[in-house]
């Protein structure tokens, strides 16, 4: 369904966000007719904070808690449409009461794309690495001479590129709240890498897996690019092609798959290119970018540190050459600005540098932190909204390193218990009451020459209303202590 068909058509709305404040504005402006029905099935909003943050003043507001679950679904079913925030989880129970009465789902990003076609869009996918990649990829573009434009996760909603010439090139940023009942695909599609995440929303970590994946084999998807250094990934590429030219393989495969606990499966049309292969773009040697074997950019020459941001320079670069891009290196980095919370610097004194990278929120996220930082002595702050992470593998990278962990609530307690385990001293894994606690521990503890560095392998949401907030109370907090003035 496209947005450009909405107009005069019943459209029920279910939440909120930046997302749904751009398909109001437009819908606004460009489809006046469209009769709004707005939904809350959680907390009852006041009907004219709704019709206002909706644009639409003659909306009905239907919720739970005036009108009552079945009325809410009946006013629902009547739409042509859903229109829902990517918040929402697709896989809730009322969703799919709607979905098996024939009301169409979509989100606004849905709406832009069936738009679009999905032509000359690169859409960016996976647990960690998709907002780096994206914005890799716009700068490339631009560097290469085309108009480009990055919207999605990062950058604008898409649906504000309604307004305005259309770009060369647009970088779509999709979360797996996104793709889960997607129906048009990019031209190319990436996907990063897969870890467990996100199980509250999607249910299971196979539910999540399988609705990240589903990017690659949506119609209009000419090219899916996959991380070959992914070991699940990279078995369900060699699998996938490998049932290409051998029927029984593929029989193999799908009897295999049905029977695993967690083997991702690709549904694609097209036949995955690699990138994190000698083949083609690959980490090189010394941690710079090679292809085909040959390096043609140093790790100096990066603007990011970290072979696993190397690696999300292979696959923008992948990603572009799918779309006729070949930007020039090392040339074309020149001016990019990394991301905020991403292994960034916040503060440097007397050799100790502290390193806000709040943005990780995994376990394999913090390992390639930890790894980022060759040669230093690291001290580790970690710990954040508990969601049943296994920190077995970080524990033991911790001791390998000999690095030094605080951890702070609410899974500080379990990453202490994860690095004793692996054989960290006790005086070098200790927890910490809070956040302000722990900086003053690391100040206390790090030596000379040593990396403070903020990276929670896990979520923010049991402290801090999102991970930029706790970044920023980090960057605060460490300024303060090597001002001398605590906070």
């Amino acid at each position: 369904m496209r947005f450009s068909e909405l107009d005069g058509a019943a459209v029920g709305v279910w939440g909120a966000g930046r997302e749904i404040r751009s398909f109001a504005d437009q819908l606004a402006r460009r489809l006046p007719n469209a009769r709004i029905v707005a939904a809350a099935f959680d907390e009852p909003p006041a009907q004219e904070d709704v019709r206002a943050a909706l644009r639409a003043p003659r909306a009905r507001v239907v919720s739970v808690a005036g009108d009552g679950r079945d009325a809410v679904l009946a006013a629902l079913t009547a739409c042509d449409v859903l229109v829902r925030s990517p918040g929402v989880s697709v896989h809730r129970p009322e969703l799919r009461a709607l979905r098996e009465a024939g009301t169409p789902v979509r989100t606004p990003t849905s709406l832009w794309l069936a738009e679009r076609g999905g032509e000359g869009v690169l859409g960016v996918t996976g647990t960690k690495g998709k907002s780096t990649t994206a914005a890799l990829a716009q700068h490339l573009a631009r560097a290469a001479g085309r108009t480009a434009a990055l919207a999605g996760n990062i950058g604008v909603p898409a649906l504000d590129l309604l307004d305005g010439e259309r770009p060369q090139v647009t970088v779509l940023e999709l979360s797996s709240y996104h793709i889960a009942d997607l129906d048009t695909g990019p031209q190319v599609a990436l996907v990063t890498n897969l870890f467990r995440e996100h199980t509250d929303w999607h249910g299971s970590e196979r539910a999540y897996r399988a609705d990240k994946l589903r990017l690659l084999g949506l119609p209009g998807v000419r090219s899916a690019v996959i991380n070959a250094r992914d070991p699940g990934l990279a078995a369900a590429a060699d699998r996938d092609i490998a049932a290409r030219h051998d029927p029984a393989a593929r029989r193999e495969r799908r009897r295999r798959a049905a029977g695993a606990a967690c083997e991702d499966r690709l549904d694609v049309t097209v036949e995955p290119v690699l990138y994190g292969v000698r083949e083609g773009w690959d980490v090189g040697e010394g941690g710079g970018v090679a292809r085909g074997g040959e390096q043609v950019a140093s790790a100096a020459d990066l603007p990011l540190r970290g072979e696993h941001n190397a690696l999300n320079l292979c696959g923008a670069l992948t990603a572009l050459e799918a779309l006729g891009v070949r930007p020039k290196l090392p040339e074309a980095l020149h001016g990019f600005q990394p991301l905020a919370h991403r292994l960034q610097p916040v503060s440097e004194r007397d050799g100790l540098l502290w390193v806000n990278d709040s943005i990780s929120t995994t376990p394999e996220s913090t390992l390639a932190a930890l790894l980022s930082f060759p040669g230093r002595e690291v001290v580790l702050i970690a710990g954040g909204q508990d969601r049943g992470q296994d920190y077995g593998a970080l524990g033991r990278a911790l001791a390998r390193a000999d690095a030094t962990l605080i951890g702070v609530p609410s899974t500080g307690a379990r990453l202490v218990a994860a690095a004793r385990d692996a054989g960290v001293a006790r005086s070098r894994a200790t927890a910490a009451a809070d956040l302000a606690q722990a900086v003053q521990l690391a100040h206390a503890l790090a030596p000379a020459g040593a990396v403070v560095l903020l990276s929670p392998a896990a979520p923010s949401f049991d402290n801090y209303r999102d991970f930029e907030e706790r970044g920023e109370r980090f960057r605060a907090l460490a300024e303060a202590c090597e001002a001398g003035s605590p906070e």
